[in-house]
């Protein structure tokens, strides 16, 4: 899929902005709508290496689950995440958001998004199931509930959580 790119205007603060996309686990409050049931693919989420695996709502497609790895983090300015989808996870993914300080506490917030389809099939199911399509839409729509969230006039939903529960021992309980 050719490269997706969407903008948005936030009125906080370019390090505000970044701290909150910086953490993997904010994610799905903005973008639940059309993936679901995220996962931590990790204890720590915030920052390189930190990542996700989830669901993607899709009509007709068998193989919806996709993940996401940050990769690169620049502060305050870029961060870079790739991972993969579709069958066998096989689709390359990749996703990147650059953060431009506009003044006066503003932020221009840029997501740009692509897949690499490893095989003639996962091109062909792409455009059947109009992916770049329903893509922009499900990122479009993200980007105003980043901006609705971060302004203070959205509601925040869950974050997402460990599969299985907590990993370190959080009460002084003994068996």
């Amino acid at each position: 899929m050719e490269p997706v790119t969407l903008t948005t205007t936030i009125a906080r603060p370019r390090a505000e902005v970044f701290e909150y996309l910086a953490d993997v686990a904010n994610h799905e409050q903005f973008s639940d709508h059309c993936m679901t049931d995220w996962h931590l693919t990790r204890e720590e989420s915030y920052g390189r290496g930190a990542g996700a695996r989830f669901r993607v709502k899709s009509r007709f497609d068998r193989f919806s689950y996709g993940d996401l790895t940050l990769t690169e983090v620049i502060a305050p300015e870029r961060i870079v995440g790739a991972g993969r989808a579709g069958r066998f996870n096989r689709v390359r993914t990749h996703s990147e958001w650059r953060l431009k300080d506009l003044g006066n506490g503003r932020t221009e917030v840029e997501f740009t998004t692509s897949t690499e389809p490893a095989t003639q099939s996962d091109r062909l199911m792409e455009k059947l199931l109009r992916i770049p399509a329903a893509t922009a839409r499900c990122h479009r729509r993200a980007l105003d509930r980043l901006r609705s969230i971060l302004e203070g006039g959205g509601e925040r939903g869950a974050r997402t959580t460990l599969a299985g529960g907590a990993r370190k021992p959080a009460t002084g309980f003994r068996l």
